[in-house]
């Protein structure tokens, strides 16, 4: 198993990064979170979890540990594969994917695309002991919130559809969304449109 990748980043986008470590390149799936947290990075660590499947061999990063053991969680639970947990930590981060566990709140879960209401109920059941013995409900950190690309209309569609979201939903959500706020930023804007779908 991969345990981490250090090595420089490069073709960074809001689905995906390239990993250069010993001058092999590592594509590595990432969540809005890790994007937010590597995009204005030139190297770094990420922690990976590796899924072999028949027909690919999938690498996903995480930019701590905390977010890749969610994400271990998350996939232990029936219904949730790890296009899903991804999503999930696209749309919530690590923090608030444990608090809305640990608090019972489904609900939380059910406004992503891809879970319905069994999937999140059975979320917080089979989790909440799990992450309760791992995390504490810490108080969340502030948005940050990173420059706007000029691109951002064709970046968040094109992590849109890593995630997934249909094409013509995503992109008539993108542009109402748009046209509301000209100045909505990459991560925001890709949320905005996840909670309205």
């Amino acid at each position: 198993m991969i345990a981490y990748l250090k090595g420089a980043f490069s073709g960074i986008t809001p689905s995906s990064v390239i990993v250069d470590t010993g001058g092999i390149g590592y594509e590595v799936n990432i969540s809005l979170n890790t994007y937010s947290q590597i995009q204005n990075l030139e190297k770094g660590l990420l922690f990976t979890h590796l899924i072999i499947r028949e027909d690919a061999q999938l690498l996903y990063g995480f930019s701590d540990i905390k977010e890749k053991s969610i994400f271990l969680l998350l996939i232990s639970v029936s219904g949730i594969g790890a296009n899903t947990a991804r999503l999930i930590l696209s749309y919530m981060k690590p923090e608030e994917v444990s608090t809305a566990i640990l608090h019972g709140d489904s609900r939380s879960l059910e406004r992503i695309k891809g879970i319905g209401k069994k999937t999140a109920e059975r979320a917080v059941l089979e989790l909440k002991d799990k992450v309760g013995k791992h995390y504490t409900d810490a108080a969340l950190p502030a948005n940050t919130g990173a420059a706007i690309a000029p691109s951002v209309k064709q970046d968040a569609l094109e992590a849109l559809l890593a995630l997934g979201i249909n094409r013509q939903q995503a992109e008539q959500n993108i542009i109402k969304l748009l046209q509301a706020d000209p100045e909505l930023q990459l991560e925001d804007l890709i949320k905005k449109v996840l909670k309205g779908l």
